[in-house]
């Protein structure tokens, strides 16, 4: 790879900055300054310094984010704040996305990355990956079977859903707290399925993708990256755990 390609990638500005900064001999390539932004380099193999320090070379960022309401999960919006604003600061930031949508006031669990298979994959109905929901709803809800939505799924209006699960935290005559698991990403899905059952949605927050769950210690706004384990347990969801 090239010099100036694989400094840009990880973040240390265009290519053009990166030329300039090869130029003023602030790159170390092993025991060797290099002055010239077109060598070659082995991201495997070579060590590479920027003013004495070391960068680290990694093919794909994945992270954990927990995303907080008022935000449009998307890489840029002209209307409305997005969940990319949050790693601005993050070396690689023009290159990630967030798998998958989370409505603007839902909370919870995205997982945000630059590794575009495991996103389509991840994001793409044939793997019917689940997604886990805690939800406070409107009402009592202890008078519904939701035992028989999970060979069946239910008939929307327009659209018949995927078999879900649905277990009762809590209820009250005001509000009850439940926890579903819905295996596609429809607009909404969450929100209208609780409709169709004459519970409106209340609060919504995701609390695990597949077998991913959002780390209890990471509030609202933060983030951090996926452990090997947990990259590897993504992959291996859709067959990418050989990549």
């Amino acid at each position: 790879m090239r010099l100036d390609k694989f400094l840009s990638n990880l973040g240390f500005g265009s290519r053009k900055e990166v030329k300039k900064l090869i130029k003023q001999k602030r790159v170390r390539v092993n025991d060797n300054i290099i002055n010239n932004p077109s060598a070659h380099i082995n991201p495997e193999k070579d060590i590479v310094y920027v003013d004495e320090e070391p960068v680290t070379y990694q093919k794909h960022y994945y992270f954990m984010f927990n995303k907080p309401s008022g935000y449009i999960t998307a890489t840029e919006d002209k209307d409305y704040p997005t969940v990319m604003e949050f790693f601005e600061e993050v070396p690689v930031y023009k290159r990630l996305f967030p798998i998958g949508r989370l409505d603007i006031d839902t909370e919870g669990l995205l997982i945000i990355t630059d590794d575009g298979q495991l996103g389509h994959r991840l994001a793409h109905p044939k793997w019917e990956i689940e997604k886990e929901y805690y939800a406070v709803v409107k009402g009592d809800v202890l008078d519904i079977d939701f035992s028989k939505y999970e060979e069946s799924g239910i008939k929307l209006k327009d659209y018949q859903t995927k078999p879900f699960k649905v277990k009762v935290i809590s209820t009250s005559p005001e509000k009850s707290e439940i926890l579903i698991t819905v295996k596609e990403g429809k607009y909404h899905i969450v929100k209208r399925i609780m409709e169709a059952l004459g519970h409106p949605v209340l609060y919504l927050k995701r609390v695990r993708i597949g077998n991913l769950k959002l780390d209890p210690y990471l509030k609202e706004g933060e983030f951090r990256e996926l452990t090997p384990e947990e990259i590897k347990n993504l992959k291996r969801l859709v067959n990418l755990e050989q990549d």
